[in-house]
């Protein structure tokens, strides 16, 4: 394995290394970076120079927190970032060459894949470097860290052997209510669970909708501000939800999930 300081091998690929992020990109408060990252992947991060990332802005301060525990093998201005471009954000992964973004693997060195919260290539951009990675012939190794989905499913008392991520519902109100409804339908006829994120300011509405919507029988829970000292984990069935007064606010992050 290379240094980060000494010069690549030519005799070898370098290896293209998944580095999480806390979730709490966006959020008032931050965590503790050494307590929702071990310290093997904030060392890994803080050795590697090259990166594939969502937004340098973001990495470069995801990579300030990280010198913080770790020194870092270069200073942030010396990090080389490359930002996958703006089409995947919108589109997807699925159309997207992503070979040319792993030169310095092919030449050797190291590298790390970020997004901007969580796992990359879960719920976020990613999913196409790692695909060019495999047909490049460079390993992948995906660190341990935080992944919302996982968090948020553990904690929502909903089955956890079947379930589906299906990202965004629409945000028109009608659109909305209908592929609720859809959803639902196939979570109780297959027992699997349905889960589901927003952008945060339309927390609260798609909350409204989805106790307008879901049957009596339907649980939902809903995770917020996972690892942070404000997380919260709802989960019942929307009596119980009216019931408890649960509300979101729009600044946090959450994860929806619905199932029998």
């Amino acid at each position: 394995m290379n240094s980060a300081g000494g010069a690549p091998s030519e005799k070898r690929l370098g290896k293209l290394y998944l580095v999480p992020t806390p979730l709490d990109f966006g959020c008032d408060s931050l965590s503790p970076l050494n307590e929702v990252l071990p310290q093997a992947t904030i060392g890994r991060a803080a050795a590697l120079q090259y990166w594939v990332c969502e937004n340098a802005k973001t990495a470069r301060a995801f990579l300030k927190r990280v010198g913080e525990v770790s020194p870092l093998c270069l200073s942030i201005q010396a990090q080389q970032l490359q930002e996958l471009p703006r089409e995947v954000h919108k589109k997807g992964d699925a159309g997207f060459d992503a070979r040319s973004l792993l030169a310095p693997a092919l030449q050797g060195w190291d590298m790390g894949l970020l997004s901007e919260a969580g796992m990359p290539a879960i719920a976020d951009p990613g999913a196409s470097v790692v695909r060019a990675a495999h047909m490049l012939g460079i390993g992948v190794q995906p660190l341990i860290g935080p992944i919302s989905l996982m968090l948020a499913l553990a904690a929502s008392g909903l089955n956890g052997q079947n379930f589906a991520f299906v990202g965004y519902v629409p945000s028109e109100p009608d659109l909305r209510a209908q592929r609720i409804k859809a959803l639902e339908a196939l979570a109780m006829k297959t027992g699997q669970t349905q889960m589901f994120i927003e952008t945060p300011y339309r927390n609260e509405a798609l909350l409204r909708t989805l106790l307008d919507v879901l049957q009596t029988g339907t649980r939902l829970a809903v995770s917020m501000g996972l690892t942070l000292e404000t997380c919260r984990h709802h989960s019942g069935t929307p009596e119980q939800w009216k019931r408890g007064q649960w509300v979101l606010n729009k600044q946090t992050p959450a994860v929806f999930a619905i199932g029998p």
